[in-house]
């Protein structure tokens, strides 16, 4: 592994058998695409069983991921299938995403801790992204945290509205 590709492995946290090999700036497209590879022979654990299962095929998979500099940076993966012998074949879920997200964990965070602070259609001009796509990542984390709240003991909710103060 060269340099660069150590670095950008480094840099993305990956373990083995993941890592960076190939790197392609591209100047005029103001991007930078990354592609993780995983070590040949590699095993993975089932997804639903955790057994060590061998590799039964790839799909191509595409992740945006945080900005490199001001240039937009995409993950490139051949994510792996294994071969379990008592569930069949399923797809290995990777580290750096969450199961059907377009974007990494990282950009995620991100934009999570941006729309905290602006409104979306104002993150979505700064990451670049639709704001459609950031409100699905939005629904998916509210979601989440929703599910974990125990709201057994409420009793009564209170909406207060109030009209903006124009002055005369």
């Amino acid at each position: 592994m060269d340099q660069g590709n150590q670095l950008f492995t480094l840099a993305l946290g990956l373990v083995p058998p993941w890592a960076v090999d190939v790197v392609r700036f591209t100047v005029e497209e103001k991007r930078l695409d990354l592609y993780v590879n995983f070590s040949r022979g590699s095993h993975f654990p089932c997804p639903v069983c955790g057994q060590d299962c061998p590799v039964h095929d790839t799909q191509e998979k595409v992740w945006r991921h945080l900005d490199f500099f001001q240039h937009a940076a995409y993950l490139h993966a051949r994510v792996p299938r294994v071969q379990c012998p008592e569930h069949g074949v399923h797809l290995v879920p990777v580290p750096w995403a969450r199961e059907g997200s377009g974007f990494t964990l990282l950009f995620e965070a991100l934009v999570m801790a941006m729309v905290r602070e602006m409104p979306v259609l104002t993150v979505s001009r700064l990451v670049r992204e639709t704001d459609q796509r950031l409100w699905r990542v939005i629904d998916h984390y509210v979601s989440k945290a929703r599910e974990a709240v125990d709201m057994s003991e409420v009793q009564a909710i209170v909406t207060v509205q109030t009209a903006p103060y124009f002055p005369a």
